[in-house]
Parts: structure tokens; C-alpha cells; sequence
């Protein structure tokens, strides 16, 4: 519990990390976080002076990738220096410690830190027969959560699991397996969904805490307006092929080898809101739209229950901008044939109505 009020800055120097690499971090964070380039410099003043935030780290019904993700943050720091920019003082997956020992553990940093650390939970609950699908240290998970949400500062949903129930609660759920806001009533939820998250997007939200000793704005579903305010569809890379109405057709097909829009095929972009297209996955390389495969809208509720990840959207009419994909070609070629006919139209106004010239000679 020692380290826990060193800085992020002290951690990160032990470790051999240079202050020039420290200084491009948070000048990424303070552009991922959609800040002004001013705002590195009250990152870097924030992680060199205020304690790292205290963590604990809870896992429920879940595989795991939200934590393979969060370690795997390919910018601008290694893995150990991102896990030492907050003091995770529990988690039992990656932890060394086990059983009566983890739990003892798990209870000192509750104590200690009281009211002001921050509950991350991985997964989530199941509620049906009193909780027992889900059995952490010898009593159900949805015990756990509850009492160490009670003392907690804020609470941190990781992935689709814990903010919406992901294919845990998918039909017909017999668990009963339930999001965390729904067990939670009485302290602020953030969500984080993605199946996993973007792991810039959780390093980006810690850092955000750190630096600001706040939560950051969310949106009426209790994500991050920073990283969700957006659909993938507005910043892909293909939204010109979709403005332009051209499309794959079938897989590998000669459009598909063109890079066209993904929408026939069953690409949700233009219904999930998520920072892939703009940070993309694997330190920005590349994201599951530029590999060539559709969006699932894995960070929206209840995707497992839409029917095939392969079923086309029929319509997307209600952000009141874009038309059915059959239709976008039929209404542009309906806009030139428009514009024909009223220029026709215009041009026999004119004959019509164009006074005879009287000084011209009959014919």
C-alpha cells in the first residue's frame, strides 16, 4: 500500500522512462481526450504532482479481454507504466496473491482508501437464484459488488459486460445475468463499452481523473461524451463510398477489393458509437471496418439480440441524413433527372415567353 501515493511520474522514472517519452504521452492523451494542445501541459503537471488514483478491480461474468485490452495500450506507454498510472491495489486476475490472502488484501485497501477509490468492475452479476452462477471468495459476485460499491468514489463499467449485460444476458439469459447500473442505484456509473473497450480509451478516461479530480461529462447513457459522442460511421474511412452509393455486394467481390462501403454487408457503423474509426485498435493501425469486416456494434446494448452480425441495416432514416442503401443511388440518379426536366422546363418557359422580335424580316 506504500506506493500508493506516489505519483505516476515517480513510478514511470523508477521504471527507466524518459520525461521525453512521458511528455509525448500526455500530449497524446490531452489530443485523444479532444483537449487543446495547452492541455499537455496540465496533464503532465497533474500525473508529476497528484497521487495515482486509487483502483480495485472487481471481476464478474466476463473472459477477461477488457483486461488483455487495458494492458496491451499500444500508445504511448508500455504496458507496466500504463498499469502503474493508477495504484490497482486488488485484482484478483493478475494479482499474486490468492484466496484468504487476496481477499485480506481486498479489505485493508477498502479501508484505507474509503470513499475515494474507484470501483472497476470487469463482467457482471447474476442475479437469478440469489446470485450463485457467479461464486467470488465463497460468496456470490453480486454480494462482492455491492458492498465494495458502498464505499466507493465512482464506479467504472469495463466493457459490454458490465454496462450492458453483453452475450451473458443475451435470450434468453438464465442466469439473469444483469449490467452493473441496474444493481448500483446510488453512485455514479461510468460506462466503457466495446467487447473489449479501446484500450486508449480506458488509459484516456484514468488519465482524465487523474488529472481533473472529476468524471469526465457523459451522455445520457452514462458513457463518456468524449470517446462515444460520435458514431463509427461519421469518421470511417468509407463514408465517402456510402455518401457516393457504392457498396460490396458479396464478399471478395471487385468492390469489396476497391475498399466500397461495408453497409449491405452488415456493417453497423452508422448505428454504434465508439471511438474505433477515429483510434483505431493496435496502437492506430487498423480497426475491424479498414481489415475489411463489418462493424458488430459490440459497444451497443443488447447486440447479441439483433439478429445476424451479417443482417443489413433496412434503414437508417431516423438520424435524418442518409437513406436506405438501395435508395441512395436511386436518389441521386432522381436529383439529376430532376435537375434535367426542370432545366427542360425552364428552357420552354423562356420560348414561351419571350417577346417576337418586330424588326426581324418575315420569313
Amino acid at each position: 500500500m506504500s506506493g500508493a501515493t506516489e505519483t505516476l511520474y515517480n513510478v514511470i522514472r523508477r521504471q527507466g522512462i524518459t520525461r521525453r517519452s512521458f511528455h509525448k504521452f500526455c500530449s497524446l492523451t490531452a489530443a485523444s481526450l479532444g483537449l487543446g494542445p495547452l492541455a499537455a501541459s496540465t496533464i503532465a503537471d497533474a500525473l508529476e504532482t497528484k497521487p495515482r488514483v486509487p483502483v480495485i478491480w472487481l471481476h464478474g461474468l466476463e473472459c477477461t479481454c477488457c483486461s488483455e485490452s487495458f494492458i496491451r495500450s499500444a500508445h504511448p506507454l508500455i504496458k507496466d507504466t500504463l498499469l502503474s498510472m493508477i495504484s490497482l491495489d486488488y485484482d484478483d486476475t493478475i494479482m499474486a496473491a490468492a484466496g484468504e490472502q487476496a481477499e485480506a488484501i481486498l479489505e485493508e485497501a477498502r479501508a484505507e482508501y474509503k470513499g475515494r477509490y474507484v470501483l472497476a468492475v470487469e463482467g457482471n452479476p447474476p442475479l437469478k437464484q440469489a446470485g450463485m452462477f457467479c461464486i467470488d471468495g465463497g460468496k456470490p459476485f453480486v454480494e462482492k459488488l455491492r458492498s465494495m460499491a458502498e464505499d466507493s468514489m465512482a464506479i467504472i463499467a469495463w466493457g459490454t459486460c458490465a454496462s450492458w449485460g453483453c452475450v451473458q444476458a443475451a435470450q434468453p439469459n438464465p442466469t439473469g445475468a444483469a449490467p452493473i447500473d441496474q444493481v448500483i442505484k446510488n453512485k455514479p456509473v461510468i460506462k466503457v463499452p466495446g467487447c473489449p473497450p479501446i484500450a486508449e480509451v480506458m488509459s484516456g478516461l484514468v488519465t482524465f481523473i487523474t488529472t481533473f479530480g472529476k468524471l469526465p461529462e457523459l451522455d445520457r447513457q452514462g458513457r463518456p461524451k468524449m470517446f462515444y459522442s460520435e458514431r463509427i460511421h461519421d469518421k470511417c474511412y468509407r463514408r465517402s463510398h456510402f455518401d457516393a452509393g457504392q457498396f460490396v455486394e458479396e464478399w471478395d467481390d471487385e468492390c469489396a477489393r476497391k475498399g466500397y462501403c461495408l453497409y449491405k454487408m452488415g456493417c453497423k457503423g452508422p448505428t454504434t458509437y465508439n471511438a474505433c474509426s477515429a483510434l483505431r485498435w493496435n496502437g492506430g493501425v487498423s480497426f475491424p471496418i479498414q481489415s475489411g469486416h463489418g462493424c458488430l456494434s459490440c459497444s451497443e446494448d443488447g447486440f447479441w439480440d439483433k439478429g445476424s452480425f451479417y443482417d443489413r441495416l433496412t434503414t437508417i432514416q431516423q438520424f435524418g441524413i442518409e437513406k436506405n442503401a438501395d435508395q441512395i443511388g436511386m436518389a441521386a440518379a432522381g436529383v439529376v433527372g430532376l435537375s434535367v426536366a426542370a432545366h427542360a422546363a425552364v428552357t420552354a418557359v423562356k420560348r414561351l415567353t419571350k417577346k417576337p422580335d418586330r424588326s426581324a424580316p418575315p420569313k
